[in-house]
């Protein structure tokens, strides 16, 4: 009996052995290290595409139900996206949320409140930022903080601008204007909100209200024919995915800090930057993608209709694919990536700066504040330096040749369209690649070594046009031209 009783417990014992050895080979760790990425990287993008079936439970069975079940919903799986990413470390965005309800309630509709929401979400932020850097890109808290702190700091504007008189606004003002006050569990929600929590994109607490009272469907009184346009944009992001995966072992940013990347040739040096450049952005544009079908799925991507009452799904797009892909122009790229984050921008800082009555001033400190809200690195600051500059010239190019007759001529030659397209893109994502590296590389002394290999040409063209551009302006624009200008 004793010896069968042992067998038996013995038996348990292997069968216990088995089991934890086949649960530790089954380790998100040992799967993330078989796929070639971080298991940082893998939960989140397990997270990331987990919003298809969440978004599916909350239209099959929460559309039209109580706001307090959607909202309870939307912050209890945010909180389990965070918990599964973050683990413990979930207490920051409760903490600022928290303290942000107060402020809202504590100090009203004020610009105290407002002032105190800007220095205390972004001094989080930036204390998390210096108490977790190192010199490569990690997936930590701070990833979603960012989004979250936008987030909130849009909505103590928004707040604050429901207590004006509706006329002094503009009219994209009292779109987005909160009248009421929120509860706490509504700014849970729209904090904690699944389909946005990790990677954006960014949405008003009005919009994310109308998803909750069941406005934003194409149908009113059913659930939003959305699922094709949704599987559409999931599409897309499983084709960027795949590239990115296919091409990352191949092209990546630690080669350009190599000994063979600085041994080769200069041209070779400068095509391969041009590549990476373009590549690397990749990943945003997957996350972007496959989030904004999730969006989409629940109807918070919806925006109305055209002129022709066709359904538009594009309120949570992150990107114009299209538009990414074959504009030959730095200004063109802006306009096409991160568009929600951008319009934020544009919406809660520039506009914001209009007092200061200086167009070039308010977008380099639009510029500083996104540079530090991706973090304290120097390369933040040296790509969006890069940004404002290129930016610049472009507009002074441009104005160059459409004033100009002769440049204006030259470049509607239609023969000449194919070679004017191809030098301009060649241009164009040599430089972004550029302005990428200090962007990828974070400190100073990886993105200066690879600054240097290439001997500063960023720097080097772009400031010599700066100077340059205005005296060829002089002297090929017609004094009628400028006239007509001033007029």
């Amino acid at each position: 009996m004793a010896s069968a009783a042992e067998g038996d417990v013995g038996t348990v014992a292997e069968l216990a052995r088995v089991l934890r050895w086949g649960f530790e080979e089954l380790s998100l760790n040992k799967l993330a290290t078989s796929l070639g990425a971080s298991e940082q990287a893998l939960r989140l993008i397990i997270s990331i595409f987990m919003g298809y079936p969440l978004a599916v439970f909350f239209r099959r069975y929460l559309f039209f139900k109580d706001s307090y079940l959607i909202h309870l919903f939307h912050t209890f799986t945010g909180l389990s996206i965070a918990y599964f990413n973050f683990g413990n470390q979930l207490y920051h965005s409760l903490l600022c949320i928290m303290l942000q309800f107060l402020i809202l309630r504590l100090m009203g509709r004020t610009v105290t409140a407002v002032l105190t929401t800007y220095c205390f979400q972004m001094a989080y932020l930036l204390a998390g930022y210096y108490y977790t850097a190192t010199g490569n890109y990690d997936i930590k808290w701070t990833m979603p903080h960012c989004v979250l702190t936008l987030k909130l700091i849009g909505l103590a504007v928004d707040y604050f601008d429901g207590g004006k008189d509706q006329n002094s606004l503009s009219s994209e003002q009292q779109k987005y204007a909160i009248r009421g006050v929120p509860s706490l569990l509504e700014v849970a929600g729209f904090s904690y909100f699944y389909g946005a929590f990790l990677v954006g994109p960014q949405f008003s607490m009005n919009h994310y209200m109308k998803l909750v009272r069941g406005e934003l469907t194409d149908i009113p009184g059913k659930i939003p024919n959305s699922t094709i346009p949704a599987l559409k944009r999931l599409s897309l992001g499983l084709v960027y995915l795949v590239g990115y995966t296919l091409l990352s072992p191949h092209i990546t940013e630690d080669y350009l800090l190599t000994e063979d990347y600085e041994n080769h040739p200069f041209w070779f040096r400068c095509v391969y930057m041009l590549l990476w450049g373009k590549f690397v952005l990749y990943k945003y544009v997957t996350c972007w993608l496959v989030t904004e079908g999730v969006c989409i799925l629940t109807g918070l991507g919806f925006s109305g209709f055209d002129e022709r009452g066709k359904a538009m799904w594009d309120a949570c797009a992150n990107m114009k694919v299209w538009l990414f892909e074959t504009t030959p122009r730095f200004t063109g790229t802006i306009a096409s990536f991160n568009i929600n984050t951008n319009a934020w921008v544009a919406r809660y800082f520039f506009k914001r700066l209009k007092f200061l009555g200086n167009k070039e001033l308010s977008q380099g400190l639009s510029l500083l504040f996104l540079a530090l809200w991706h973090g304290l690195h120097s390369g933040y600051l040296v790509c969006f330096q890069m940004e404002f500059l290129i930016v610049i010239v472009e507009r002074q190019a441009a104005s160059l040749i459409q004033e100009s007759p002769t440049l204006s001529n030259l470049a509607s030659i239609t023969v000449l369209q194919p070679f004017y397209y191809l030098v301009q893109q060649t241009i164009h994502w040599l430089f972004m690649g550029y302005s990428m590296t200090a962007f990828c590389l974070f400190t100073w002394d990886k993105w200066f070594k690879v600054y240097k290999s290439i001997y500063f040409l960023g720097h080097v063209f772009f400031l010599s046009l700066l100077f340059i551009l205005p005296y060829v302006h002089k002297a090929m624009v017609p004094r009628k031209e400028k006239l007509k200008k001033m007029g």
